[in-house]
């Protein structure tokens, strides 16, 4: 099972669901950067499962303990290994599925893989193991904010309400309600909506919009390492994640090429262009414009429904919905899209470094 992440800032996650607890261990971190600890702890309790009523209630606290890699508030260069413990299991929760495959999760494919699994919360498959890469995003945007470099993500639709364009939000705004938008109107329809799905028993879908700013022209490799693949690649390993675009996506299908060219001019001895369809990158490299992607992510597969499905000797059964779940995954996957996209962000800007020699 691969659990690592990134090239040369890495990551390798470990732990379950239901397990003593979860943690990252992140290599190839330089020496040097400054660590707050309380904005590593704040980036958690974004994530962190409880947080209002139309979220899973289980209750984490999420709080994180370096083992390695940071001495006297700064990285050592070495290896850092980050631990949350898991607080508020009930395993009893999941018994009644111990044999049985629910519907769109991961049950059948890792019985398939591995012809064994834990079954308590989905244990590696569980959204919970994403708290560990919140940790280490948090990392990475330390480095980056020293860098001049910021990544803001907010939810941008729920169902089929969607909200206006990105640049004309105040994405100052997304943390202002619970569903993270930071439209307060269609916030308010959205949070209507998750809360009437809740009340039926079911669950809903949404999407997160992400722009990475001040992001330097050249990071990315114009083969096999394209920055918006590994982009792609970060967000589609999210649980529930069903969908990425970039730039104008495939709304781009629709534009003639004279229309979907970004010009470029030079104003204060600085390259831009005077529209922004390529997202910030052009042949897999960023051009120092703002990147900015849509991940879809699917209506979470637990509901408070019977359904029917089969158990491991493939022999009819119904499915009852029982635990504490999400009813839509949106609002606490904003944090994980956010990390995902400072550790691709920082490793390639790390990579980069050594893409050209310059002797004294």
């Amino acid at each position: 099972m691969n659990n690592t992440f990134g090239k040369l800032f890495s990551i390798t996650t470990f732990g379950e669901s239901h397990g003593p607890g979860i943690g990252v261990v992140i290599d190839g971190c330089p020496a040097g950067i400054a660590i707050d600890e309380d904005f590593i702890q704040a980036e958690l309790a974004r994530r962190k499962p409880g947080q209002s009523r139309i979220t899973t209630q289980r209750q984490e606290g999420d709080l994180f303990r370096f083992y390695s890699g940071v001495f006297e508030g700064k990285t050592t260069g070495t290896s850092l290994c980050i631990l949350i413990d898991n607080q508020d299991q009930r395993s009893h929760d999941y018994s009644h599925i111990a044999n049985k495959f629910r519907p769109s999760h991961a049950d059948y494919t890792y019985h398939a893989k591995y012809g064994i699994r834990d079954y308590r919360g989905g244990g590696r498959s569980s959204a919970r193991e994403t708290a560990a890469r919140v940790a280490a995003g948090a990392i990475a945007k330390l480095a980056l904010k020293q860098l001049g470099i910021t990544i803001h993500a907010f939810v941008s639709q729920v169902g089929d309400i969607k909200t206006i364009p990105f640049d004309q939000l105040d994405l100052s705004k997304t943390e202002d309600n619970i569903v993270r938008c930071p439209d307060p109107e269609t916030a308010r329809a959205m949070e209507e909506l998750i809360d009437k799905v809740r009340k039926n028993q079911d669950t809903i879908g949404g999407a997160v919009t992400c722009v990475i700013k001040n992001v330097p022209a050249g990071l990315g490799e114009p083969v096999f390492d394209k920055f918006h693949a590994a982009l792609g690649s970060a967000m589609l390993s999210i649980n529930a994640a069903k969908g990425f675009e970039y730039g104008s996506g495939f709304e781009g299908i629709k534009m003639r090429g004279s229309q979907h060219n970004d010009p470029f001019y030079t104003t204060e001895d600085k390259v831009k262009t005077r529209s922004n369809y390529s997202g910030g990158i052009q042949g897999g490299i960023t051009n120092g414009q703002d990147i900015y992607f849509n991940t879809a992510f699917k209506p979470v597969a637990t509901i408070m429904q019977d359904q029917e499905s089969i158990n491991e000797s493939g022999e009819p059964v119904v499915v009852s919905g029982k635990g504490r779940h999400d009813p839509c995954v949106v609002p606490r996957a904003v944090p994980i899209v956010e990390a995902m996209a400072a550790i691709v962000t920082f490793d390639f800007y790390l990579r980069n470094l050594s893409s050209k020699f310059q002797a004294d």
